[in-house]
């Protein structure tokens, strides 16, 4: 089965119609009206409607997910994780350099515990809706190669626009494009979700965690 399918061109008006509601309408409400405490509410929301959706993309197969462990080359996690490692701690010295190592000095058991649930609570969930149902469901509308992989990581960044910071904006995007190339040009949702885990766990282990949680969420006015 081609992993680049989409569903029937018969249904493209009302596909087309659910992904300008799932991709961009969503996100923009959610930052510009929602209250901030509502956050994991909405997102649990648009998580569990993306399952719902994905599930009903005819000739999708839920063991399709399970596949592609074999485009996981330890050199490669290593160096990406070491990339990620310099990167962050660039930014953190750039933006805030107070929050340098923060959650492991201050609170190395939360730093523990993200660690061990980020990958399954956060990476898995977002990594199915912006890989799997994106371009599965809709592909037969989207541009595809380097514009479509571009397009799906501005996607992925606007779907963070709550915390209305350039820092969560950036980083995002870079990783969207990152991911997204690892489901679509290495056919592989297993290295797109533990490169989204590392992504994610670097990012809070060297401080900039401070961007990307609850109560960082605000209204731009």
């Amino acid at each position: 089965m081609n992993l680049l399918t989409a569903s029937r061109p018969a249904t493209l008006p009302r596909l087309k119609a659910e992904f300008v509601l799932f991709y961009l309408i969503a996100p923009l409400l959610i930052a510009l009206v929602l209250p901030p405490t509502m956050m994991f509410v909405a997102l649990f929301t648009l998580n569990a409607v993306g399952l719902a959706l994905l599930n009903g993309t005819e000739g999708v197969e839920w063991r399709e997910l399970l596949g592609g462990f074999d485009q996981l080359y330890f050199v490669e996690l290593l160096a990406f994780a070491g990339g990620m490692l310099i990167l962050c701690l660039a930014v953190v010295y750039t933006a805030a350099p107070d929050a340098a190592f923060l959650l492991l000095r201050t609170e190395p058991g939360l730093m523990l515990a993200i660690a061990i649930f980020y990958p399954i609570a956060s990476a898995l969930p977002q990594e199915v809706v912006f890989r799997p149902l994106y371009f599965r469901r809709y592909g037969a509308f989207l541009p595809g190669g380097r514009v479509g992989l571009l397009l799906n990581a501005a996607l992925f960044s606007l779907a963070h626009l709550m915390y209305w910071s350039w820092v969560v904006a950036l980083m995002t995007f870079a990783g969207g494009v990152i991911f997204a190339w690892a489901y679509e040009a290495r056919r592989s949702f297993a290295l797109a979700v533990v490169l989204h885990s590392l992504a994610g766990i670097v990012i809070f282990a060297v401080g900039l965690g401070i961007y990307f949680y609850s109560g960082n969420v605000q209204r731009p006015f």
